[in-house]
C-alpha cells in the first residue's frame, strides 16, 4: 500500500526519532511511504492563537503541497490531524479550496487509527518488558475519538503491563500556545499529571502525541523520575 507521510513541526524539530520510528513502523508493516516534500506546517499554532484569518494562506500551501498524490496521509500525532481535519469548516467561504480541504481530510489519518483500521498489525512483534502507563492527549481522543486503538496496539507489546493511573485522561497542560500564554495554569497541570504518573511507579510513559510527551516529560525529568517518556511508534519498533 502507497501512503504518504506528513511528519509535524515537533518531529521534524524536536522528535525526529519518532517520525524515522514511524516511517519504519509503516514499512514494516507493507506500506510504500511517500514524503511530500513542501509540506509544512499545518497552521495550528496561529489558530489556537486567534488568528484563524490570517492563517488561510498558509493553510492553502499545505494542502497543495499534500496534493502530490492521493495515497493515505498518516500523521503521528491527534493535534495536526485534528488541524487537517478542521480545514474544510475555515475554508467554507471559499467553495474551491473547501472540496480541497475536504479531499485532503477525508484520507488524513491518526498513525494508530490507521495502524487498527487498515494494516494487519498481527506482524509487529513488539516487546518492552516492564510496567507503562498511557496517557490519551486531548486532540486525540476527544477531538478525533481515538481511545481504544492506542490499547489495542498496546496489548499486543509482548512483556508491557499496562497499569491505569489517577485522572488518567485529565489534559497534561499542553494545549499548544495555551502552555505559553497560561504558562502558570499549564505548570500546575503538567505538575499534578506527573504526580499522578509517579504515583503508579511505571517504568515507560506512553503516548501518541509528541506535544504532550515533551510536555510531560519535561515535568518528569526537572522531577528526578527515571520514566522512560516513549511515543506509541517507537513503542511498536522495540525489540
Amino acid at each position: 500500500m502507497n501512503v504518504s507521510f506528513f511528519a509535524t513541526c515537533i518531529c521534524d524539530a524536536l522528535s525526529t526519532e519518532v517520525a524515522k520510528q514511524t516511517v519504519l513502523l509503516l514499512e514494516q508493516l507493507g506500506c510504500r511511504v511517500h514524503f511530500p516534500v513542501r509540506q509544512t506546517c499545518c497552521g495550528q499554532p496561529a489558530i489556537n492563537s486567534g488568528y484563524a484569518s490570517q492563517s488561510l494562506a498558509a493553510i492553502k500551501v499545505q494542502i497543495a503541497a499534500l496534493e502530490e498524490n492521493d495515497f493515505p496521509l498518516i500523521c503521528p500525532a491527534g493535534s495536526c490531524t485534528a488541524m487537517i481535519h478542521g480545514y474544510p469548516k475555515l475554508l467554507q467561504d471559499e467553495p474551491a479550496w473547501q472540496q480541497r480541504a475536504q479531499d485532503l481530510s477525508d484520507r488524513t489519518f491518526e498513525l494508530t487509527q490507521f495502524l487498527v483500521h487498515h494494516l494487519d498489525t498481527s506482524q509487529l512483534n513488539a516487546k518492552l518488558e516492564g510496567i507503562g502507563v498511557y496517557h490519551p492527549s486531548c486532540s486525540l481522543s476527544r477531538k478525533l475519538g481515538i481511545k481504544e486503538e492506542p490499547i489495542i496496539l498496546l496489548k499486543q507489546v509482548g512483556g508491557l503491563t499496562l497499569a491505569p493511573f489517577p485522572n488518567q485522561e485529565t489534559c497534561c497542560g499542553f494545549g499548544g500556545t495555551f502552555s505559553v500564554k497560561m504558562a502558570e495554569i499549564s505548570g500546575a497541570m503538567v505538575t499534578e499529571k506527573a504526580e499522578h504518573i509517579q504515583s503508579v511507579t511505571p517504568d515507560f510513559l506512553i503516548g501518541a502525541d509528541a506535544s504532550c510527551l515533551m510536555n510531560i516529560g519535561g515535568r518528569l525529568r526537572r522531577e528526578g523520575s527515571t520514566i522512560r517518556v516513549m511515543h506509541i511508534a517507537e513503542v511498536l519498533m522495540s525489540r
